[in-house]
């Protein structure tokens, strides 16, 4: 076999091989997207109430597994009473690629019960402890004025910014759940 044939043969080779690699790691890539583990915090006292269902909206066709707050005793900052959840909770959120935070508008801000959560991972968990996982925000109520969005808004941006989330953005109604929803395609 002359030269020029083996290095076209050499080169179809490769070429082929080098294919096959690419497609290989497109899948690992897709795989992986399929395969993100994704926890929804549920905020609300009510388990089915609008927060699940703006949940429902922006994880529909996703797998999810759903952390109802209110079934888990989370002592507030500073307390040590038995029968604390806070460890349960926090492993949960440690095995998540993606968090989906919910709360209803309560007395102008977020939840009693997402502000104690959020209270407990100051000072006990370092800066940064969760790149890259992704939190998106779910925030629902009524009528809630602009100065109450952006007031919980707010108060989720910097918990991302402490503890390494990318906040991947905010969701207060329906067709805004669905827009947001196009981030975890």
């Amino acid at each position: 076999m002359n030269k020029s044939k083996l290095l076209t043969l050499a080169l179809a080779f490769f070429t082929l091989i080098g294919t096959a690699s690419c497609q290989n790691k497109d899948k690992e890539i897709n795989n992986k997207k399929n395969t993100q583990k994704i926890l929804f915090i549920n905020g609300s006292p009510n388990p089915n109430g609008n927060t699940a269902q703006l949940a429902q909206t922006l994880l529909k066709g996703k797998t999810y597994e759903t952390l109802n707050l209110v079934e888990y005793r989370v002592n507030h900052y500073g307390q040590t009473l038995s029968g604390d959840q806070f460890d349960e909770v926090l492993t949960k959120i440690r095995n998540a690629d993606i968090i989906v935070l919910g709360s209803p508008v309560y007395w102008h801000n977020i939840s009693s019960i997402v502000r104690t959560l959020l209270e407990r991972f100051y000072g006990t968990i370092a800066p940064n402890s969760f790149a890259p996982s992704k939190l998106f925000f779910l925030y629902q109520g009524l009528s809630p004025s602009e100065f109450m969005i952006n007031d919980g808004e707010y108060t989720i941006k910097r918990f991302c910014e402490m503890y390494g989330f990318s906040y991947e953005g905010m969701a207060n109604n329906q067709s805004q759940a669905q827009k947001l929803s196009e981030k975890l395609k």
